[in-house]
């Protein structure tokens, strides 16, 4: 893999968005070997290799909990430790404001707004085990807040005058 990747950033790149042969060149060569799909090993674990959306999908919906979380180490697990990254709050909370969605099917959304919500419920289900909207009134007087501050912040202060 080492040879594969050093051999491949050794020739100047043509100007295309098409970089995954430069950048995994592994990956892609046994895309062209084995499939679409397919098990590698990393050492004693096994990897699953899947580049078919639809189970991309199952894989990402995992209702059954099926598919484990992997398991950060090292440096990464300093980085991003038990961080949104790898938490399932923001699964739970993305299918929340998805199937809010499904209601309003050929609809306008206010999107700003929807991503709003999906920050704060994130937020409170990660910091305070609870939903967004056990604690909206919070979340709608600390908006309030932000707005006033945003407002105050950039008016001069003189000693006489106001």
């Amino acid at each position: 893999m080492l040879m594969m990747r050093t051999e491949s950033m050794s020739r100047p790149m043509d100007l295309s968005h098409q970089i995954f042969a430069r950048l995994q060149p592994h990956l892609h060569s046994w895309l062209k070997i084995y499939g679409k799909n397919f098990l590698t090993w990393n050492g004693p674990k096994a990897q699953l290799v899947i580049t078919e959306s639809e189970f991309a999908k199952e894989i990402l919906k995992n209702k059954e909990k099926a598919y484990p979380q992997m398991e950060t180490e090292g440096y990464l697990k300093k980085l991003l430790g038990d961080s949104l990254v790898t938490s399932e709050a923001m699964v739970s909370s993305v299918e929340m404001m998805l199937e809010r969605w499904k209601q309003h099917e050929g609809e306008e959304i206010e999107v700003f707004e929807e991503f709003r919500m999906l920050t704060s419920e994130v937020i409170s289900r990660t910091a305070f085990g609870s939903s967004y909207l056990e604690g909206k009134d919070i979340f709608e007087m600390l908006t309030k807040l932000g707005i006033i501050t945003s407002r105050n912040v950039f008016k001069i202060k003189l000693p006489i005058f106001r």
